[in-house]
């Protein structure tokens, strides 16, 4: 795995869009789903940290079973006897 750290220059003074900052942004947008991460209600770290993944798995595991669903629509209109 990659990591890219992306630091504001020193001589803007001004809001500047800084790049790929929006992957970041999505990603916790699909946690604030949740709704136990979307405050903090945990004392300890790993439990949140259980949380997190928990709601990752979802978020990914929902995003598998949309994507096999389509494969499978595609699939029965290839079969299908055309008229």
């Amino acid at each position: 795995m990659r990591l890219d750290i992306v630091r504001r220059s020193n001589d803007s003074r001004w809001f500047t869009i800084l790049p790929r900052r929006w992957v970041v942004e999505r990603t916790f947008s699909w946690l604030m789903r949740s709704w136990r991460l979307a405050r903090d209600y945990e004392r300890r770290s790993d439990t949140s940290e259980a949380f997190v993944l928990w709601s990752m798995t979802m978020v990914m595991s929902r995003r598998l079973a949309r994507h096999a669903t389509r494969r499978q629509q595609q699939q029965r209109r290839n079969l299908a006897p055309t008229a």
